[in-house]
């Protein structure tokens, strides 16, 4: 309910998105969590739950994954950084990068740390939603609610200490009021399921 409430307000992010993918087991099984993060905000915009990342079919994950990307933010990034995983370039040529954005660029091969393009902050990610599924002891299906609840907490509720102590939603001009996050996006999803304020100065009511 939450999902479908906040899928209605687009978050301000940068033009600089991240994305990187995680081994989990769902159901006793490996699969491959996708994200897709804003690099100023640290907004979590997407994530697509995927069997590998080593066939012929993970580019089409990592493709479904910048498509609801692009749906959410309402644009595509100028510039998409990523480890090297090939699945990822396929993608991005698919969907971000086109005839009419020459100047949309791909940096690959992003490392844990050393560099200036590392990926520490989709690492961070990575930690805190291995952190969670260990307290749930394992996921038991693919559309688990535990995940998008956990994006829904990451982007929303929970402050981030690289970010002043404000959430990804602040930054990206979506405020939720009262000291309850949780029971505000509850009752406005419940009450106001087609009415939210989306500008750049607030959000949620």
């Amino acid at each position: 309910m939450m999902e479908k409430y906040l899928r209605q307000i687009t978050p301000n992010v940068s033009d600089i998105w991240r994305a990187d993918e995680m081994w989990l087991k769902i159901k006793g099984n490996p699969k491959y969590l996708y994200a897709l993060m804003d690099d100023e905000t640290r907004f979590w915009i997407a994530k697509e739950v995927a069997g590998d990342k080593f066939s012929k079919e993970a580019a089409d994950y990592a493709s479904n994954l910048f498509s609801q990307g692009k749906r959410i933010a309402g644009k595509a990034p100028m510039t998409l950084i990523t480890d090297g995983l090939h699945a990822y370039h396929l993608a991005w040529k698919r969907e971000l990068h086109t005839y009419r954005r020459p100047q949309a660029k791909h940096i690959e091969h992003a490392t844990w740390r050393g560099q200036a393009n590392d990926n520490r902050k989709m690492e961070r990610l990575n930690g805190e939603i291995r952190d969670r599924e260990k307290v749930v002891r394992g996921l038991k299906k693919a559309d688990t609610p535990i995940l998008t609840g956990y994006q829904i907490f990451h982007n929303y509720v929970r402050p981030h200490e690289g970010l002043d102590g404000r959430t990804p939603s602040q930054l990206a001009g979506i405020q939720v009021e009262g000291e309850n996050k949780w029971l505000t996006l509850i009752q406005n999803a419940a009450t106001h399921p087609m009415k939210v304020d989306n500008n750049k100065n607030g959000g949620t009511r």
